[in-house]
């Protein structure tokens, strides 16, 4: 029998400093445009669920499984907003050492417009193992520093940051949200998270602030005002000098992700002269043990290596690059994120902007 909500605890706080001008994403026009059509019918549209406070609502156990002993840290990176089954069991199992429950918190800001207010819980609270979920909606940057929510985070063995808008995920970094949120790997937790949630776990973020930047774009000016970085988020073990993006191959990211690379390299954003993009399509999940150790469950996943500065990656101007060293994996196979491989690569560069052909998939390089 499915666990039954626990009440609705909204919170009010003060409203966070304006956010500066975006390009609007795809996402929000598709639903504004759903929401007029709604009008047009005679039907009723609610208030920006932004605009509402932040609000907690769990399901299952109202006590903590207060568990003494962790057996991570693991991580779940995922092309799409939803949980995958296959790699979130194997966080839970990973955790909790095989024996005993734990707690998982989802983090989320904004609610979604139709359906469950819970959805990643209730994916959750269908797996073994798991004493309860905690959904926490934060739609102001200060929310970070709610009291009720960081001290379920710290209780908590695992989190889960909901796809959404990264730009409001990034605003936390300042509260102390983000402390909380590594105390649970630091103890031997887990963190996660689907598109949105994706992008933040990676230690370089694209932000998306100013809006979303596609490909072509970014490949035309890789320095377009569209193309934003947050660093210092998070940092997570033999994950270093990673930049994730998500719905991989379905949205053509490939370009933009070989930018962000590029950029990594030429502004130092990484360091060792290495910057390695993290491409998740839809419906993909990367589950990564305590050892690098990364299996793919679903959907394809792309690591995108660029080993040597841009030779030209100037404001203004198209992207040139050559011999980015590509990985495609494959449902069940891995990637060593802490010995990273140095073959089963490859190859594909951007000339003033043009990347080559079939970027997606070729054949590895032999000898390397």
């Amino acid at each position: 029998m499915r666990p039954f909500p626990h009440p609705v605890f909204p919170v009010s706080l003060a409203s966070s400093a304006a956010s500066p001008a975006r390009r609007r994403p795809a996402h929000r026009i598709a639903a504004s445009l759903a929401a007029a059509l709604t009008v047009m019918a005679g039907g009723f549209v609610q208030a920006d669920p932004a605009e509402a406070a932040a609000s907690r609502i769990r399901l299952g156990s109202y006590a903590d499984a207060g568990r003494g002993t962790w057996s991570g840290p693991a991580f779940t990176m995922n092309g799409s907003g939803g949980i995958v089954a296959a790699s979130m069991t194997k966080a839970v199992d990973t955790i909790r050492g095989g024996t005993g429950s734990l707690d998982v918190v989802v983090l989320a800001a904004s609610t979604p417009g139709s359906g469950s207010r819970t959805p990643e819980c209730d994916a959750v609270m269908r797996l073994s193992g798991v004493n309860s979920c905690t959904t926490w909606t934060l739609t102001k940057a200060g929310d970070g520093n709610n009291t009720q929510a960081n001290t379920d985070i710290r209780n908590a063995e695992f989190v889960y940051f909901a796809g959404g808008d990264q730009c409001k995920y990034a605003a936390w970094k300042s509260t102390s949200l983000r402390a909380s949120v590594q105390s649970v790997v630091a103890k031997g937790g887990g963190s996660g998270g689907g598109s949105a949630g994706h992008h933040i776990n990676s230690s370089v973020v694209y932000d998306a602030c100013r809006g979303s930047i596609t490909s072509s774009e970014a490949l035309a000016n890789p320095y377009d005002s569209y193309a934003t970085f947050t660093t210092g988020m998070f940092d997570w073990p033999n994950y270093a000098g990673t930049i994730n993006d998500s719905h991989f191959v379905t949205r053509d990211r490939m370009g933009r992700t070989m930018a962000f690379v590029a950029r990594a390299l030429k502004d130092g954003l990484t360091t060792g002269g290495k910057a390695w993009g993290v491409g998740v399509e839809e419906g993909g999940s990367l589950f990564i043990d305590k050892n690098g150790l990364a299996t793919l469950s679903g959907a394809d996943t792309y690591v995108v290596l660029g080993d040597h500065q841009p030779e030209k990656a100037v404001s203004g101007q198209p992207l040139t690059f050559s011999n980015y060293k590509i990985w495609r994996l494959t449902s069940g196979q891995t990637f060593d994120f802490k010995n990273r491989p140095t073959c089963g690569y490859y190859l594909r560069s951007v000339t003033n902007g043009v990347a080559d052909g079939n970027l997606y998939s070729g054949t590895p390089v032999t000898g390397c």
